[in-house]
């Protein structure tokens, strides 16, 4: 399940992510602004409880988010979009997965995981900027699956085709939440047009 958050305001902070004139410093504050965005757009059906709260009038019954909600970046690159969840959802908790694409097989790999008891309580959101071949993301939710979570929402920045197809095909009932579809990958898995690595350009390593 796919959606794509083509807003005015994510597409002006995507177009200033890809430029390659846009220093590490300016990019982690762009992705940092777009990931409580699309946040938003994730947690826009997320569970709801009823709480007796009293306003300076009267008490009334309250809305309130279902806890525990769950960020879980993959390492290293998904920090970036991580921030500003966790600005915009304060009381979440956060784990962590680490996988990386083996550059020959494009296989991804798995080298760190730390994740919260009780998980498979609430709502997990699994972020990742880049939805490229889909290798890492199905193997984040693999994961999470292991663990027991159910309702799970997968946030990428860009998504090729080929990584929504993967994802799709292994789980189909989790939405993709993304600020762009874009074209296709090139012949060593990265996303065209794509802003290049996004763990490299957030952190200025090559």
């Amino acid at each position: 399940m796919l959606h794509i958050v083509d807003h005015p305001v994510t597409e002006h902070i995507l177009a200033a992510a890809r430029d390659v004139k846009t220093t590490p410093a300016r990019f982690r504050r762009l992705l940092k602004r777009i990931g409580g965005l699309l946040a938003y757009e994730a947690m826009r059906t997320a569970p709801q409880v009823d709480k007796q709260i009293t306003t300076p009038m009267e008490t009334m019954a309250a809305k309130r988010l279902s806890m525990p909600i769950t960020i879980v970046p993959i390492l290293r690159a998904g920090l970036g979009l991580a921030d500003g969840m966790m600005e915009l959802l304060p009381e979440a908790q956060v784990g962590h997965v680490g996988l990386v694409r083996d550059e020959q097989s494009l296989q991804a790999r798995s080298y760190y995981e730390r994740l919260p008891a009780n998980i498979a309580d609430g709502l997990v959101l699994l972020v990742d900027p880049m939805l490229a071949t889909g290798g890492s993301a199905v193997a984040a939710l693999q994961k999470l699956r292991d663990k027991g979570c159910k309702d799970i929402r997968l946030i990428c920045l860009l998504a090729a085709p080929e990584g929504v197809r993967c994802v799709e095909g292994e789980y189909p009932g989790v939405p993709i939440i993304t600020a762009s579809l874009d074209r296709q990958l090139n012949d060593i898995g990265y996303i065209l047009p794509g802003l290049g690595d996004a763990g490299d350009r957030l952190f200025g390593t090559e």
